[in-house]
């Protein structure tokens, strides 16, 4: 079977007879490894040439044995017409020749830190507190046209992505549950208090996130997407209650849209989802994801199988953190197999996964033995 098609099968009622393997995060994944997955420059990724992105991205898929993988979008045709990228002793820019700009690029840092070592969290010094201030922060284009990212060309590098690998890889884009982005709004600790003293203004916010969601999930479609990857993050911190409240009828609605325009939709709620499990099974999603355990909790693929009950599909949670950089061959298999025989208990509703990006200790080897050995075991 093709990815494309092994995948699609373990949506479905019948399951899947050969389990897919897959990651969360590749771009991560591709960043901290970039000098031993490709032989291609580190600045592919900015150029506005799409034979360079095709480059890159034949390496990544060939060396891996990934069965999905985010479907990319491209500059437009105009911008390629004047945007270029020169190597020089002083640095690699990427210059553009309508305004005149030189923008110096930086190397991508393992691990993400950025240049300048700066704090990454988010701390707004005014976080809005009126419903006029939640519209000027997050504002929604009135006269947006899904269907200009094909006249625009932005869509481009997404076609020759499918055209090549033609079922050989399953395409999905990601989306943030509405309410996880309220996080970019207020920052940690004033989005908590927030959800706590003025649950109405989470509302407001996430009824405007969930319209920029929505035209995500919308572009996804257009580009040629087959699932939607919905990130949760946070949400474990907050109430039941509040969970049911603020998030549910919002992460309802966007599963709602991704069924409606024919993909699929696979959330992933980050922490600990304890007395939140019939909300989660209620989310509409076509699949459920989740951590490994760590950070006090354990997550059993075992229990989120006796939970789940056939009832959607549910995507393998093997560490990433302890057990893929550093595990024997012999322990790899064993935990592999393990899980996959937990997903045959789900009616072969199963996608192998692991439960948190590839950390930057863990070899591309290691990564291509996990999915070799997900492809071979038949249990």
């Amino acid at each position: 079977m093709k990815a494309w098609d092994k995948i699609e099968a373990a949506f479905s009622p019948e399951g899947t007879p050969e389990i897919p393997a897959v990651i969360c995060y590749e771009s991560i994944f591709v960043r901290d490894h970039w000098s031993a997955i490709t032989d291609k420059p580190w600045w592919y990724q900015h150029s506005p040439d799409m034979e360079h992105h095709m480059a890159w991205l034949r390496d990544v898929i060939g060396r891996t044995g990934l069965d999905w993988y985010m479907l990319p979008t491209f500059y437009s045709r105009e911008d390629r017409k004047h945007i270029s990228v020169s190597v020089t002793p002083e640095g690699v820019f990427l210059s553009d020749s309508r305004t005149g700009n030189r923008e110096l690029l930086h190397e991508p840092r393992v691990s993400g830190w950025s240049v300048s070592g700066g704090i990454e969290s988010v701390r707004p010094e005014t976080p809005a507190q009126t419903p006029e201030e939640i519209d000027r922060l997050i504002p929604i284009e009135e006269d947006y046209n899904v269907g200009d990212i094909v006249a625009n060309g932005r869509k481009d590098l997404a076609g020759r992505f499918l055209g090549e690998f033609d079922g050989a890889v399953y395409p999905y884009r990601r989306v943030d549950s509405p309410l996880w982005r309220c996080y970019h709004l207020w920052g940690f600790e004033d989005m908590m208090v927030m959800i706590a003293e003025h649950p109405e203004l989470i509302r407001y916010a996430g009824s405007r996130y969930l319209e920029l969601s929505i035209r995500a999930v919308h572009e996804a479609s257009v580009l040629g997407a087959a699932g939607i990857f919905i990130e949760e993050c946070l949400t474990d911190m907050i109430s039941p209650a509040a969970f049911r409240a603020l998030n549910l009828p919002f992460v309802r609605r966007l599963t709602e849209e991704i069924r409606s325009l024919g993909m699929r939709s696979i959330y992933y709620f980050c922490g600990n989802p304890a007395g939140k499990w019939e909300y989660l099974l209620d989310s509409g999603a076509d699949a459920l994801s989740f951590e490994e355990g760590k950070k006090g909790f354990e997550i059993d693929i075992g229990n989120v199988i006796d939970r789940v009950r056939g009832r959607c599909a549910v995507l393998g949670n093997l560490d990433a953190i302890n057990l893929l950089p550093n595990a024997s061959e012999d322990n790899l298999r064993a935990e592999i197999r393990r899980q996959i025989s937990a997903g045959r208990r789900n009616g072969s509703r199963f996608i192998m996964s692991i439960g948190s990006p590839v950390t930057p200790e863990t070899s591309v080897e290691q990564v291509r033995r996990y999915c070799d050995m997900v492809h071979e075991i038949k249990t």
